[in-house]
């Protein structure tokens, strides 16, 4: 098993702004196109030099392998937008903005106001994340 550190010095909670932002289907099929991450690649493989989006799939809600996928690429210091899509639920948005998603495009039969509200119900969390690598009693013990 390989583990990411985070990048030496690199603080991405001073970078990035996590709160995720919701692409329509419509606006997701205009818009310019993203690196294309298959769900079988390896991100610590991935050169993202120059690359503003990377566009994470999912074939099914029950494969899990692009949350894996979104918090290497953080922890390798990718900033730009990580943006999940295909059977994208409401029910797993709390856990992609904690994996370093920034953008979904959720599946055509969810409610984006229900989503934006469940995101709401946690102001905090105690362990640490894609974004925030240090646990909440670390934090105040500092």
């Amino acid at each position: 098993m390989r583990y990411v550190t985070p990048r030496h010095g690199l603080q991405l909670e001073k970078v990035l702004d996590m709160s995720l932002q919701f692409i329509s289907s419509t606006e997701h099929s205009n818009a310019p196109d993203g690196l294309a991450l298959a769900n079988d690649a390896d991100a610590l493989a991935v050169a993202f030099d120059n690359v503003q989006r990377i566009d994470l799939h999912f074939p099914k809600f029950t494969d899990g392998r692009a949350f894996s996928q979104a918090f290497i690429l953080r922890r390798r210091g990718f900033t730009g937008d990580i943006r999940a899509h295909g059977d994208v639920l409401i029910d797993q948005l709390v856990q992609m903005q904690r994996s370093g998603f920034s953008s979904v495009v959720l599946r055509d039969d969810q409610n984006v106001e229900h989503g934006k509200k469940l995101l709401s119900h946690y102001k905090s969390f105690y362990q640490g994340d894609a974004i925030h690598p240090q646990p909440h009693f670390a934090k105040e013990a500092a």
